[in-house]
């Protein structure tokens, strides 16, 4: 009976996350048609202007716990379509920042991710406990998938 009970759930949280994939990909594709840019790339410009301080690549993969390399694709985007600036800092000029232009900053501060908003509004009818268990289940799913992921590829690969 119990293993009946896990394959159903278990079933049923991959169902779910695939809809919560699904969301977030129309999200994407309607902030694009709607604003010319994607989530994750507003994600990063919103992160460049409510940071107190200049940001590098590097900063802002930190910050959001991407890989840089996806950052650098997403700043290219950004920078071909006027929304930020690459300077090379004076004192290092190894070092490139960061900077959102004045349409960039706009954009930033008119423009909520949609999903959010959304999500926003429907937490702040939940309870400080069911929050907490969302958001504790989330972060075991998130640590589930990630060390399959992980022990997935050979340790070799990151030497």
């Amino acid at each position: 009976m119990k293993d009946t009970i896990y394959e159903n759930y278990t079933k049923d949280i991959v169902n779910a996350l695939r809809q919560i994939s699904s969301l977030l990909y129309h999200n994407s594709r309607e902030m694009k048609q709607r604003y010319g840019i994607t989530s994750p790339q507003l994600l990063v410009l919103k992160t460049l202007v409510s940071s107190q301080e200049t940001l590098s690549a590097i900063g802002i993969s930190r910050i959001l716990s991407v890989s840089p390399s996806n950052i650098t694709a997403m700043l290219d985007r950004l920078e071909k379509n006027g929304f930020i600036q690459r300077h090379r800092k004076e004192n290092d000029r190894r070092t490139i920042e960061i900077i959102p232009t004045q349409l960039g900053k706009n954009l930033a501060q008119k423009t909520a991710h949609l999903i959010e908003e959304k999500l926003i509004r429907g937490l702040k009818d939940l309870t400080d406990i069911e929050i907490s268990s969302i958001y504790l289940s989330l972060k075991k799913v998130i640590e589930i998938a990630g060390k399959e992921q992980l022990e997935a590829v050979p340790f070799d690969q990151f030497t």
